[in-house]
């Protein structure tokens, strides 16, 4: 009996690191959401539909995998991370195979906005709650990074096989490749993804330095707390700001770089993904706080430098990619911090939903500055106006970040967390 409880505790890398990387190679396939740009272009060139439009699809799609990451982190937390994720590999299967029969609007609204949308919230939702779980607090910013770096990292891959199939077999053609390829991808790896057994105890995970993270909060007892509502209020600005520049980062590079402006998209999700690592590995040695605080600080900055280097006609297209390209690193980086604080903040017992209400900062950010963004440059024929309100949020941010508190918890059996 000894031995068998020696089992269960001992820490089992092995196990922990397999379902780290299925849970990056399923984002790898549900990035497909950040080469938008790269299909609009196509739209815009043989759709026909108006041009304040042109986003919705995006939009819309940000906004249903946000709101789906509460039913499908309600999923993971009761079903497990194998059927939530096995779910959203068939729901975006489906919904890129049904766009790639029809170039109706209403179709594409739908099928990439609602079904799309819906299988990526569940796919995402059940990749990082059970990584995390096989490791100690100290790494957390460290394994959360990794799992969404696959979603940052994925226009590596897709912007460049996008072009290529754009070319060859038109965006009709290029849905329905991807939406083959990714119901047999996310369905595979999901099989991959497994809980530790239970009484398991990571290395490390039951310190004197640790014990402040053990606390179960519910949703509703994370809701009735003010930390709760700063938090959305900083996710929605960074991550809506980020999203704006990756909707339409194609198209500025476009005057630059011609049909290889794919390139730029793919560049930028290398920043992207390797935001999501750094930004994770930074925030488990400083805190999450001042990891947050200097990447909004950061991001504010960017934006205002990209005024005169996107209104320029001869700023060179090097610069337009490094600029996309921190632009997205620092986005990225909120992708591993917000996890990881409501991690740390909240417990991992009610994980998914608890970060399910959280995220929908994400999609409502990307949903209304994508938005914002289209309607603004479809009327002044430049990204001047949206970077300015971009950045002015951004500081807005940065300032929010002085009143971040620790959430207190409401039962007195509970540890109060430490410090963000």
């Amino acid at each position: 009996m000894a031995e068998q409880a020696d089992l269960i505790h001992r820490p089992s890398p092995y196990h922990g690191w397999v379902v780290t990387f299925a849970g990056t190679g399923i984002n790898l396939a549900l990035g497909i959401l950040y080469t938008w740009s790269v299909f609009k272009t196509a739209i815009a060139k043989d759709f026909g539909w108006n041009a304040e439009r042109l986003n919705d699809p995006y939009a819309l799609c940000c906004l249903v995998f946000a709101f789906a990451m509460i039913l499908a982190g309600r999923c993971q937390d009761k079903l497990g991370p194998r059927i939530t994720a096995f779910i959203g590999g068939l729901l975006v299967g489906i919904g890129l195979l049904w766009i790639s029969t029809t170039k109706d609007y209403l179709a594409w609204v739908i099928g990439f906005g609602v079904l799309v949308g819906a299988g990526i919230g569940f796919g995402y939702s059940s990749a990082t709650p059970p990584a995390l779980k096989w490791f100690p607090p100290s790494k957390t910013g460290l394994i959360a990074g990794l799992v969404v770096a696959g979603f940052g990292l994925a226009s590596v891959y897709i912007a460049p096989l996008s072009g290529y199939l754009l070319a060859h077999y038109s965006i009709m053609g290029a849905m329905r490749v991807y939406g083959i390829a990714f119901i047999i991808v996310v369905c595979g790896l999901s099989l991959l993804l497994v809980n530790p057994p239970a009484g398991y105890v990571a290395a490390g995970a039951a310190s004197k330095k640790t014990a402040a993270t053990a606390v179960a909060f519910t949703p509703a007892q994370m809701l009735r707390t003010r930390t709760f509502y700063l938090l959305w209020a900083m996710y929605f600005i960074g991550a809506g700001a980020g999203l704006m520049v990756i909707s339409s980062v194609s198209g500025m590079a476009k005057s630059s770089l011609g049909e290889a402006a794919f390139v730029a998209v793919a560049v930028l999700a290398i920043g992207n993904a390797a935001g999501r690592i750094v930004a994770g590995v930074l925030s488990d040695r400083i805190g999450r706080r001042w990891t947050l605080m200097i990447v909004l600080l950061c991001q504010a900055v960017l934006m205002f430098v990209a005024i005169p280097v996107t209104g320029s006609k001869t700023t060179p297209a090097v610069v337009i990619v490094l600029v996309a390209t921190l632009i997205g690193f620092n986005y990225g980086a909120n992708l591993s911090l917000f996890p990881s604080i409501t991690k740390d903040l909240w417990g991992l017992k009610s994980f998914g939903m608890n970060y399910g209400f959280m995220f929908t900062a994400w999609g409502v950010g990307g949903f209304v500055l994508s938005r914002v963004q289209q309607m603004l440059q479809a009327r002044s024929g430049n990204y001047m106006s949206s970077f300015m309100v971009a950045a002015l949020l951004l500081l807005v941010g940065t300032m929010l970040t002085f009143a971040l508190r620790p959430a207190q918890p409401k039962v007195a059996h509970q540890v109060a967390p430490a410090s963000a």
